[in-house]
């Protein structure tokens, strides 16, 4: 069945309870709902969106087989899965703190929510987990996740909503499993183990253009992964960024198409795959980008 739930829409394999109740269409969603029939109900696609499908054969078993998000959750999503890279966590650990960002605030990054709670994984202040400037950072937000992540002892051994639990210490602690099939779809692909997995449909004017677009990017790119090596090509108004192997590349890649909205990000090309922000989707290209190396092209001033 497929459901819209504030702006995420996903596959799943069967209904639950019998049936399968329209869900409310809050943001950008691709279905409104399927009947028992297994009969689609369309939706014109929004100007603003992105999809995450990889083939079965690059999935974990029970995974979903697409997801559609709107551009800032696609970013925040690929932001926590990044901090998790960068800290040494598995892709397990990626999957737990997607599906608890996920429940906690549909991967937006809230003001508020219940009693202090703020940002992707609704953090209390006066529960110790920092200022309210701090937790509204979303790596903040998701350096802290994982921190706390790391301190449950055999939480790898847990189902995902027992570990997430764990941190969380939420009233509602079996809600996070609902998330885990979508979980483990976008963890595949923002790690990397799926090619060509993350697209976006940008618009037709980008949020920044120019010089400024390519500071903003190296600078959103260190801030996510740290130390990692750019380089400024002659030939385009962008960067590319070396990749030791295709894992490493396609985490880049899938990371650059999901903050393109964000970062004026106009094309993106690994290995002999190209996305266009024209397009929002992947197509093969003669040749390849360039030996270990991604490389992303930003919008020019005109």
């Amino acid at each position: 069945m497929a459901t819209t739930q504030q702006g995420v829409t996903v596959r799943t394999r069967a209904a639950v309870g019998g049936f399968v109740a329209l869900a409310a269409v809050a943001g950008l969603g691709v279905y409104l709902g399927r009947t028992d029939f297994g009969i689609d109900i369309p939706l014109p696609r929004p100007a603003r969106s992105c999809t995450v499908a990889a083939p079965a054969d690059q999935l974990p078993a029970g995974a979903a087989g697409n997801l559609t998000l709107n551009p800032e959750q696609m970013a925040n999503a690929a932001t926590i899965s990044a901090v998790g890279v960068t800290m040494g966590m598995s892709e397990e650990a990626v999957v737990v703190a997607l599906a608890t960002a996920f429940q906690e605030s549909k991967l937006e990054n809230l003001a508020g929510g219940d009693r202090d709670s703020i940002g992707l994984f609704q953090q209390r202040p006066s529960q110790g987990w920092g200022t309210p400037e701090q937790i509204r950072d979303p790596r903040y937000a998701a350096t802290k996740f994982y921190a706390g992540l790391k301190k449950v002892r055999g939480w790898e051994d847990m189902r995902v909503t027992e570990a997430a639990q764990a941190v969380q210490r939420s009233a509602f602690p079996e809600l996070y499993e609902q998330w885990k099939d979508e979980s483990q779809l976008l963890a595949s692909a923002l790690v990397g183990k799926a090619s060509g997995a993350v697209a976006c449909t940008v618009g037709r004017e980008p949020a920044v253009r120019g010089n400024a677009a390519a500071a903003g990017l190296v600078d959103g790119l260190l801030l996510d992964w740290g130390q990692v090596q750019t380089a400024s090509p002659a030939e385009l108004l962008g960067l590319t960024v070396a990749a030791a192997d295709s894992q490493v590349g396609w985490r880049y890649a899938h990371w650059l198409v999901s903050h393109a909205g964000d970062h004026g990000v106009k094309r993106v090309r690994f290995g002999d795959r190209e996305w266009t922000a024209d397009e929002g989707e992947w197509s093969r290209i003669d040749g390849t980008a360039g030996a270990g190396e991604v490389v992303a092209e930003v919008f020019g001033d005109s």
